[in-house]
């Protein structure tokens, strides 16, 4: 029977038909075309398996290599007519498309199980800031992983799901309450924060077959009056940022000569019923100090506290007050507030776009550059989690990739340049979500614990080395594939 032509079909024909010119570039040497590969005329309704297959010829590929493709910054996921046409560019000019290898999917790797949630990981390989900052150097596969659990303990992993180390309990100068946040300052120097109100730093050391080691209390930080939710080291300065729900950020010395005395009516010894048995404790030898300087400006509790990646004096911090502050950490002093229209629980920075990522109550991910007008608060929104977005990494080999924890179940890796403009303004979608393994064992995987019940993400941690590192309320610590993910092409 014949008919009108579909309306739909008419318009893909013809965009099929028309041609645009296409400059094909590559900054990975080794699948760039020779430097001589002029423009070629190509049809407006090539998408990306299409464009991939073109370049695969034009390089004689034996073995197909997937491709993706970038057009000023960001990636093509429509046919090249759709993009031409949403951006309102003319089908004359001559466009210019970067092609990168295709992604590889965040494998899981191994997962390492505990006796509590597991609220905060850290890593120290060669690749991880604490190496880096102490120029030492970690051998493949002596890499360790730090978590911090609900059952007041620190435990340092190896590489095998051996437990190396293990944390005093409080009796003898171990943290009184859960632990929320545990970092390495150095190869034998760990910092731990939580629900005690207190800062924790501590040596860290192992035998010389690296099959034991030892985490021995050294200095006891109190300033805070109640829990600290988040940890930020840096080395270098000596420093330490924490955020506590008494709605301070704390800034702490490491060494215990620069920090001043603890506030006597904060110390345990204060507070206690019984003075006296405070005195059998045996963490009455740790020294006790006091903060270098609290920052109170905030009207709700703190949910994190970071360091500015390329200034150190520079300090931010986000709050259930739905803000994100800038803080002079030289003269304890606040810069810039920005008020967004959610809580604010997590927040990493992304200094090579001068962006800083701030993961909400509502679900989202609202990136924010501090040095834009006030009246401008988000540079883009990330959206694809279904429930609060409670901890965040950069990842270590690119810089427009971001990973989010949430407590859905689930991590979600971003590109910043995956993304498109709707009503709601530049907005992004995540390229992977990784599920707790956990969810595939045992037939747990019905509908409450698929909506993070029980799998919630509390924290993680992107390491160039190890990979990415996740823990939460399924008492898990999760390893996946890190490696290759985004395209480290830089724009």
């Amino acid at each position: 029977m014949n008919g009108d032509p579909n309306p739909t079909d008419a318009a893909s024909l013809q965009a099929a038909q028309r041609q645009v010119r296409v400059q094909l570039t590559s900054k990975q040497e080794d699948i760039a075309l020779p430097e001589n590969t002029g423009p070629i005329l190509v049809p407006t309704g090539l998408r990306r398996y299409a464009l991939s297959t073109l370049v695969n010829n034009l390089l004689g590929s034996v073995k197909p290599i997937p491709f993706e493709f970038l057009v000023n910054g960001s990636f093509l996921r429509t046919s090249i007519d759709e993009y031409l046409t949403a951006n309102g560019i003319s089908a004359e000019t001559t466009l210019e498309i970067e092609y990168v290898r295709a992604l590889i999917p965040p494998l899981h790797i191994a997962s390492f199980e505990h006796d509590d949630w597991v609220s905060s990981v850290d890593v120290l390989s060669s690749t991880s800031p604490a190496a880096s900052w102490a120029s030492a150097s970690i051998p493949q596969g002596q890499e360790r992983i730090l978590s911090a659990s609900y059952d007041g303990l620190l435990r340092v992993w190896d590489m095998s799901s051996q437990i190396v180390a293990t944390s005093p309990s409080a009796p003898d100068g171990g943290h009184t309450a859960s632990i929320k946040a545990a970092k390495f300052i150095s190869p034998n120097s760990i910092a731990s924060a939580g629900l005690d109100r207190t800062v924790r730093l501590w040596k860290y050391s192992e035998t010389d077959d690296g099959f034991s080691g030892k985490i021995s209390p050294q200095l006891e930080l109190y300033g805070h009056k109640l829990g600290i939710n988040s940890l930020a080291v840096h080395t270098p300065s000596n420093r330490i940022l924490s955020a506590s729900s008494d709605h301070s950020v704390g800034l702490w010395s490491t060494k215990k000569s620069d920090a001043p005395a603890a506030p006597e009516k904060l110390l345990p010894s204060a507070v206690s019923k019984s003075s006296k048995r405070r005195k059998l404790n045996s963490s009455v030898s740790t020294p006790q100090r006091g903060p270098l300087a609290l920052l109170s400006s905030h009207s709700a509790p703190v949910s994190a506290a970071i360091f500015d990646s390329k200034d150190s004096t520079v300090g931010y911090s986000t709050s259930w007050d739905h803000s994100l502050r800038t803080w002079d950490l030289i003269t304890a002093t606040l810069v810039d507030t920005r008020t967004t229209s959610h809580s604010l629980l997590s927040l990493e920075h992304l200094p090579d776009h001068h962006l800083l990522a701030a993961g909400s109550s509502a679900r989202h991910i609202t990136l924010i550059d501090p040095r834009a007008s006030t009246t401008t608060i988000a540079a883009m929104t990330l959206r694809g989690h279904t429930n609060a977005v409670v901890t965040l990494a950069r990842d270590p080999n690119s810089a427009y990739g971001l990973i989010s924890g949430s407590h859905d179940g689930t991590c979600r890796i971003w590109d910043i340049r995956s993304t498109k403009t709707d009503k709601e303004g530049v907005v992004g979608e995540s390229v992977y979500s990784i599920s707790r393994k956990s969810l595939e064992e045992g037939g747990k995987s019905d509908a409450k614990r698929v909506g993070g019940e029980g799998v919630k993400v509390f924290g993680v941690c992107w390491d160039k080395s190890v990979g990415i590192i996740s823990a939460g309320e399924d008492k898990r610590i999760q390893i996946n594939r890190g490696e290759g993910v985004l395209s480290s092409a830089q724009n």
